[in-house]
């Protein structure tokens, strides 16, 4: 038996951007940076370290994301890590992490830009929380960018 889950609280480094298969299912694509702080036991001085995720949400909820979410926002990501692999130019190998998510809550207020809804899931006047459709079985050739 394996598990492949992650869970991560962020905040969107940049507005989301979507894409549609050429069957039509949409693939929404962001980044979102995770911080922890401690404080240096030598120095006292506090510290801080940012983590980037590329995350990747399939479907009705990707539609959803690109909709509601922007730069800013606060997000819960349930989901699994994926590695690809990739030649470059130069005809080096590459790798590429993302979080393929099975579920996303939109938290917090809107940050940045409004493009959507005033709240996110979990009460309020804006839209539901996103559901996981499964994503299409669709292989990364299919996708446009």
């Amino acid at each position: 038996m394996s598990v492949n889950k992650v869970i991560l609280v962020g905040n969107l480094g940049k507005d989301p951007e979507i894409r549609f298969t050429g069957s039509g299912s949409g693939v929404c694509k962001f980044p979102i940076a995770t911080s922890e702080r401690w404080r240096d036991k030598e120095s006292g001085e506090m510290k801080e370290r940012t983590e980037w995720h590329n995350i990747t949400v399939w479907g009705k909820q990707g539609e959803q994301c690109n909709q509601y979410l922007s730069k800013g926002r606060q997000v819960y990501i349930e989901g699994g890590i994926r590695t690809t692999s990739y030649d470059d130019k130069q005809g080096q190998k590459r790798y590429f992490t993302e979080i393929v998510a099975q579920r996303v809550q939109f938290l917090g207020g809107q940050g940045g830009a409004e493009r959507g809804a005033s709240s996110g899931a979990g009460g309020g006047d804006g839209p539901p929380p996103p559901q996981n459709d499964g994503g299409p079985p669709v292989s990364d050739e299919d996708i446009p960018f």
